[in-house]
Parts: C-alpha cells; structure tokens; sequence
C-alpha cells in the first residue's frame, strides 16, 4: 500500500484524491492521511482549515497497526504544527521510497504552509527522503535562488539538494517555450525537455510526484522514475478534461496510456 498525505481538494484534481487515482492506476492500494480541509476549486483556494496536530498523529499511528507501507507521498503540509508529527512519520519509514512535494502556495497565491516555516520544512526532511520536487516558485520560497531560466536550473538543483541533503527533481514547467526539467542525484545532472502544452491544468505536481512515488515503489531507479513519471505527466495533460470555468483537470484513462509495467 502506498500513503498520500495531503491536503483534501474537494474539486479532485489534486491532494491526497488525486494522489489516490494515479495510486489505482498504478495497480497500487491507496491510503490517505489528510493535513488539511480546503474550499477551492481549479483556479482558487479560498479557505484552509488543518485539523489538530494529534488528529494526524492519530490518523498514521491507526493505519500503520495493520497496514504495511511500500511508499510515502506528501504534499500540501497545512500548517507548521504539523512538522512534528511528518518528521516521526517518515523517521519511521526511511527503508521505503519518500517523496516530497513541497507545496507551500497555491498558483492562485494562498499560503498553504506559514511563510515563516520553511526553516522547521528543511529541518524536518532533511537527509531523508527519496527525492524532492519543487518547482520554480518554490525554489525561490526555499532558497532565495531565483531561477530566471533554463541555464539556471543545476544550480538550482544543486542548491536545493544541498540544503535538503537529498536527491532534487526542478521541475521547470513555467518556462516560455520547451519545458525543461532537472533532476540532481548529489553526483550527476539530468535534463528532462519536451515540448510546451498549451494548456492550463490543475494538480500537475501533485500527478507527477504520485507518478514517481508509484515507480519508486516497482523499483525503477530514480532517473527512469522521474523520465516515466514526466512523459505521463505529459500524457495526463495532453488528456485533462476541460472545464466552462478555471483550470483543467487531470483525468486517468486506462485506455489513453500506459505506465512501466516491470
């Protein structure tokens, strides 16, 4: 069984209810350990309301009596109080594939983790974890590095494995033009570019980094989890459902693609 613990999107398209599909899709069982209550929709968060600490204390310590772990997802955090309780969680299970999505504020600008966390986030995580995949912004949010293109993106990478002492996925979506990605194991450089789709969806992070968390667990090595795990997110966008109002979102046709089936 794989755990997402992340935020609840009540639209679906992202948060531990998409984490579940690609889960499903991936032949896995899903289990979900929710940070954070949100209103929102494809295009707005308009309210964020995190359950007490102990309700996620008691949320893991419930699962984990009869239920064994291949793999860990966590996304949207919530609030700092939280930290505590992810540090324990993922000291316990460092003998299984970690990833980590460091979802700190929405596209619409919402803060989903307090601004001035980011130090107890770096304490938490770091030295454990299987991989770490922060876009542009929160690269920034993290560092204080500004990417401001694609020449940029190993340092980048460098200077978020440095600080967090594990391997580094920048993804590097919000660049005009191709799309460029860069993976950073602490020894060697990989660029992953495609081709730009023009299309606005919502929950991409949270597909991609579920994706890799899926290939980990089969036990692809990193670079060709994070290689699938890009070319599907390539895919889910090209097939995102549109929608009258806001961003598109992630659907899952079996029909559509297939992942790495080892």
């Amino acid at each position: 069984m794989l755990l997402s613990i992340a935020g609840f999107d009540p639209s679906g398209g992202a948060g531990v209810l998409l984490d579940l599909q690609v889960f499903r899709y991936f032949d896995f069982t899903g289990a979900g350990i929710l940070t954070a209550l949100t209103a929102q929709n494809t295009y707005r968060v308009e309210r964020v309301f995190c359950p007490p600490p102990d309700i996620l204390t008691q949320q893991y310590n419930t699962l984990e009596k009869d239920i064994p772990l291949f793999g860990i997802k966590i996304g949207m955090i919530g609030t700092r109080k939280n930290l505590p309780v992810l540090k324990r969680i993922v000291q316990k299970n460092r003998e299984i594939p970690i990833v980590i999505d460091p979802v700190l504020k929405s596209s619409s600008g919402a803060w989903l983790l307090e601004h001035n966390a980011v130090q107890d986030l770096i304490q938490t995580f770091m030295g454990i974890g299987s991989l770490i995949t922060p876009n542009l912004d929160e690269v920034f949010l993290l560092s204080g590095f500004k990417v401001k293109g694609p020449d940029d993106l190993e340092k980048a990478a460098r200077t978020i494995y440095d600080i967090f002492k594990i391997p580094c996925l920048i993804k590097g979506g919000h660049f005009k033009g191709s799309k460029t990605d860069c993976l950073y194991d602490g020894k060697h450089f990989v660029r992953f570019t495609h081709k730009k789709i023009p299309k606005d969806v919502h929950g991409t992070g949270c597909f991609l980094s579920s994706s890799i968390l899926c290939l980990l667990a089969r036990g692809l090595p990193l670079h060709d989890a994070c290689s699938q795990g890009i070319n599907l997110t390539q895919e889910a966008i090209r097939h995102a459902s549109p929608r009258k109002k806001g961003r598109a979102i992630i659907t899952i046709p079996r029909s559509a693609f297939q992942p790495h089936k080892p």
